[in-house]
């Protein structure tokens, strides 16, 4: 049993149906979710995540330009609302925790920059107190950063950006000193018009997995955790060879057991699957599962890697797949939860 927190959209101007962020009590064996709370009248918390010891939840609100805390009942699973804080620019578009649990860090896409928030004890935060800006093509442009995710060894600071047309589409390492602020170690460009998104990375810390929104692409990179240095060695589509449409890459992660790769299309809706080759790190696919729903967004596993989970943006749903542990191919298992605009899942510690 868990608790599961889905951010749902809520905004007029994103098309969006969703109510706010939801709770529900989860029985993973049986598939059965349960809504126990509400947390409306708040706009996009459209990414989540925990502290580091699962007692607090922070949220980005998404086109906006704040962030939110909340303490977590660990016995009821329900939130309570702390304080907000400005993000550092707008459209906050994620958040992460760093190792010694006193910073938080906030990408925001038009702001251009990655904050460095302070935690207090009571897990309330502060304003920014530091930023690393991510520069476009000339003065006062930005590159859009989609992402502020940490290394396995929480030294250092992933931070895909997309580019677009005011910036370069890229992949900047951070490292993240003492003091929360941040220092560039390397910035690996991509291929024109890729425009990065998200990035996962493998337990080892070297095999990191970045999936490229409009290059419906997957990049593998070898990682030197002592450098803070980035190598790319492997671009493989996310989509299907036989397919000729228009395609929006979103979600990318690692299953628990690392031997697999998962990765969101949006337009095709499919999830495609890749297997690790444990020895080199490179991706082979091994198929395309359509997602029983319109625009997956974002994508998660159960805590034991045995079921997907698939948050369906425009069809209201979180569709469920069991997970083949031969070949890591997830399988349709009949079960969705009907909820409005669900863009994130995070589960409880």
């Amino acid at each position: 049993m868990s608790f599961a927190y889905v951010g749902c959209r809520t905004t007029r101007e994103r098309n969006a149906r969703g109510k706010g962020l939801k709770v529900y009590r989860v029985d993973h064996k049986t598939i059965e979710w349960q809504e126990i709370q509400l947390v409306g009248n708040i706009e996009n918390p459209s990414y989540q995540c925990f502290d580091r010891n699962g007692d607090f939840l922070y949220t980005v609100h998404g086109d906006k330009d704040f962030v939110s805390a909340y303490k977590i009942d660990k016995t009821t699973g329900k939130l309570k609302f702390l304080n907000s804080a400005k993000a550092g620019g707008k459209n906050p578009v994620f958040v992460s925790v760093d190792a010694t649990n006193r910073y938080c860090f906030v990408a925001t896409l038009q702001g251009g920059k990655i904050s460095t928030l302070a935690r207090s004890a009571d897990g309330s935060l502060t304003d920014p107190i530091h930023e690393a800006i991510i520069p476009g093509h000339g003065e006062g442009t930005v590159s859009l950063p989609h992402q502020c995710i940490l290394d396995q060894s929480k030294s250092y600071l992933f931070a895909p950006a997309q580019g677009r047309t005011t910036g370069f589409g890229q992949t900047n390492v951070f490292r993240i000193e003492k003091d929360g602020s941040l220092t560039l170690t390397c910035r690996v460009a991509s291929r024109k018009l890729d425009e990065p998104r998200h990035i996962a990375s493998h337990a080892n810390n070297h095999y990191v997995y970045q999936v490229n929104e409009k290059g419906n692409n997957i990049t593998f990179s070898y990682f030197d955790e002592k450098a803070g240095i980035l190598e790319p060695k492997q671009i493989l589509p996310s989509l299907p060879d036989t397919y000729t449409g228009e395609g929006q890459a979103s979600e990318v992660i690692v299953h628990p057991s690392n031997r697999f790769v998962y990765c969101s299309n949006r337009i095709h809706d499919s999830i495609a699957t890749y297997s690790i080759d444990p020895f080199t790190g490179y991706l082979h696919c091994m198929g395309f599962t359509e997602t029983q729903g319109e625009t997956p967004r974002f994508v998660t596993t159960d805590p034991a890697g045995e079921l997907l989970y698939v948050a369906n943006e425009d069809s209201d749903t979180i569709t469920v797949f069991r997970i083949d542990p031969t070949t890591g191919i997830p399988h349709y298992t009949g079960r969705k939860i009907e909820t409005e605009s669900p863009v994130c899942i995070i589960f409880s510690k």
